[in-house]
């Protein structure tokens, strides 16, 4: 392919002066490959070796050792960065290319997304054809790379860790962001228990024999390019790409900037692992910039994408429902309730609202809003309390938890509808199951809500009329996830109710058409 011009902003220029190329070479990539040079005609140019008339930028040297002008041209070897992921990581270290030069000075975003989405689509039509065997060997290829490389994945993790605390994310987030060896193994673990799963592709959904004789069945088939954005999480690069890929889809990923680092080096690493495999290429795209621009427009390129899911919170929602042209299915935030009835087994409720709440508060299924019946509250509160409170959660009241067990703080009616994702709580004491069931219809989200009683009728009511994704009586709404619901991972938990609600496993990934065979049949 060609070379293609950006013309650096002068504050980009500015930056390239400032940063210094001391991580050439490192992290196993070959020094040839890490050749910068100015040429001449004052441009700016990269190439995997030594251009002639051109001078090399050699390890612990720094941009600014050239001479650069405002209106310099970089010109950059397109085929790099999309032809091949695989080969444009390889020429530049991670440091270099995802977050400082790469993202914010090099990539046209619109230019950039249009050529992902375009090697999408053209990989999705090879993936109809590709068989479950092969889709199999290529998720436990993928198991195999990313334990084999997982001193990369965590180094690069802890640029992004490092980034995320210079940047004063919250603990909660930056649990969110961490990548250990453990959860490495629990990806790998993910892939290969999504290559257990039935492949849905092609599955016989029904069929019958008209009176013309026409034969006609209904089978599952791909979507065919679906979009995947998401924030802090970059496990869900891995998550999103394998589900896609097993249900026969071209994926088009796109992470968030707290991630950049992990995102990238795990697309690479799956992607190549799926090439060698026999997966097409581009099957397994990313969006390597952190530009916002970027995401407005993969909603909009209905010719490629045929379905986008967000992950994330109602500022995301909100933003791109204002622009997309695409398909959404939204896996947006969790507000998840708790109601403890007065029939419940209060020492099972103590363990139960403790789980919700404390194994992993950053999670969307984490309890944000304890309901209790009056009946109980007197008793049960300072119980609850006590226990959440030795787990450093802070409480937040209404008027008579305030009461009952003081030292609370006040909540506010913004307390109902915030997603708190750490270890904030907040409690309400309500009359009834009436007044529980409104006032989760009022302030929830649609994701998980509780109810605790020992009472078969008002467990019943429960469930009839909580309008979520996924209904609980006695058991923690951490539950609500992909692999705790057999499906294997889920590339995202959907509050809304066309084409797929509650956790989006492979079945979610898929469409469905009709196979019609005649013998010479015509409609008169």
């Amino acid at each position: 392919m060609g070379r293609r011009d950006f013309v650096v902003k002068p504050d980009s220029i500015g930056f390239l002066r400032r940063f210094p190329i001391e991580e050439m070479g490192a992290h196993g990539f070959e020094p040839w490959t890490s050749t910068l040079s100015v040429w001449r005609s004052n441009q700016l140019s990269y190439a995997p070796g030594i251009a002639k008339g051109s001078t090399p930028l050699r390890r612990g040297r720094s941009i600014q050792s050239f001479p650069m002008r405002r209106n310099h041209v970089l010109r950059f070897f397109w085929r790099c960065y999309t032809s091949s992921n695989t080969r444009f990581l390889r020429a530049l270290p991670y440091p270099f290319t995802c977050k400082t030069f790469m993202t914010n000075s090099i990539i046209d975003p619109i230019q950039h997304v249009n050529d992902a989405a375009r090697r999408a689509k053209k990989a999705s039509v090879l993936m109809r054809g590709v068989s479950s065997a092969t889709k199999d060997a290529a998720l436990h290829a993928m198991a195999g790379a990313l334990l084999a490389r997982g001193e990369e994945i965590v180094a690069a993790n802890a640029r992004d860790l490092k980034a995320g605390r210079e940047k004063g994310l919250s603990e909660a987030m930056l649990d969110r962001l961490k990548l250990d060896a453990a959860r490495i193994a629990d990806i790998a673990e993910g892939c290969r228990q999504v290559a257990a799963l039935p492949d849905p592709v092609g599955r016989i959904l029904g069929g019958w024999t008209q009176p013309n004789g026409l034969k006609i069945e209904q089978i599952r088939t791909p979507l065919g390019v679906i979009g995947v954005i998401y924030e802090s999480r970059p496990n869900v690069t891995v998550e999103a790409a394998i589900l896609c890929l097993k249900a026969g889809n071209a994926v088009v990923l796109r992470g968030g900037s707290e991630a950049i680092h992990s995102n990238i080096l795990l697309a690479q690493i799956i992607s190549q692992a799926a090439q060698n495999s026999g997966i097409p290429d581009g099957a397994i795209e990313i969006i390597q910039t952190t530009d916002r621009a970027a995401t407005n427009h993969l909603v909009t390129l209905n010719d490629y994408v045929d379905l986008v899911v967000p992950r994330g919170g109602e500022a995301l929602k909100k933003s791109l429902m204002a622009v997309a042209t695409v398909p959404l299915i939204f896996a947006a935030g969790g507000v998840c309730h708790v109601f403890v009835d007065a029939r419940a087994d209060l020492e099972s409720a103590l363990e139960i609202i403790h789980n919700a709440k404390v194994q992993r508060p950053s999670t969307c299924n984490a309890l944000e809003t304890l309901l209790l019946h009056r009946e109980i509250a007197d008793e049960f509160l300072p119980q609850i309390c006590a226990k959440l409170q030795a787990s450093h959660v802070e409480l937040r009241g209404d008027e008579y938890s305030l009461n009952v067990a003081p030292g609370l703080r006040a909540a506010s009616c913004e307390d109902w509808k915030a997603e708190y994702g750490e270890l904030i709580l907040a409690i309400r004491v309500v009359e009834d199951l009436d007044q529980a069931i409104a006032h989760i219809g009022e302030y929830g989200t649609g994701h998980s809500d509780a109810i605790l009683t020992q009472n078969y009728e008002r467990a019943e009511k429960f469930v009839a009329q909580v309008d979520s994704a996924a209904v609980y009586v006695n058991a923690s709404t951490r539950f609500t996830d992909g692999f705790e619901f057999g499906l294997g991972a889920e590339v995202g938990i959907s509050t809304q109710k066309l084409h797929a609600r509650g956790p989006m496993g492979l079945e979610a990934l898929t469409s469905t058409k009709y196979i019609v065979r005649g013998n010479g049949q015509i409609r008169r």
